[in-house]
């Protein structure tokens, strides 16, 4: 039996992550980890109390919104804001960890992973976004494609 590395296991559990999401487009996971534990972990959905978009449809789609542009326009919470999020909520320090997600974070991600000072993303499928590759570049966030798809 072949054991998995660290990072294939917390890919493996962002895909399990994903399959709570209610977003219409694209199901993400996000799984924040520390020292190689599991601190905290997000999915794309509508903010707590409000209907789902798998309920009253997608915005984006209806506009014939491209991926990657104007994500005003969606009722969704990012995976990875939703990790965050549920760090804070709980009081769970996440300065100095990783974030695994399942496609790379948009720009608006990326702002909240640079100041919440995560230092690795860890990716299985781009997306088009390239202000996001360079915040988190310039920011010295080290940015990482898993050969994993």
């Amino acid at each position: 039996m072949s054991r998995p590395s660290w990072d294939e296991y917390f890919l493996e559990v962002v895909d399990i992550v994903a399959k709570r999401s209610t977003c219409l487009r694209r199901q993400v996971g996000a799984v924040i980890v520390k020292e190689n534990r599991i601190l905290a972990t997000g999915y794309n959905g509508a903010p707590r109390g409000l209907l789902h978009c798998e309920e009253v449809g997608c915005i984006r789609d209806e506009k014939n919104v491209p991926s990657g542009e104007r994500h005003e326009l969606c009722r969704g919470i990012h995976a990875e804001m939703n990790a965050i999020f549920q760090s804070a909520a709980y009081g769970i320090p996440i300065a100095g960890s990783k974030i695994y997600v399942t496609c790379q974070p948009c720009c608006l991600c990326a702002k909240m992973i640079i100041n919440c000072r995560i230092e690795t993303v860890i990716i299985k499928k781009g997306y088009p976004d390239k202000l996001a590759c360079e915040m988190l570049e310039k920011a010295g966030v080290q940015l990482i494609r898993s050969s994993q798809e």
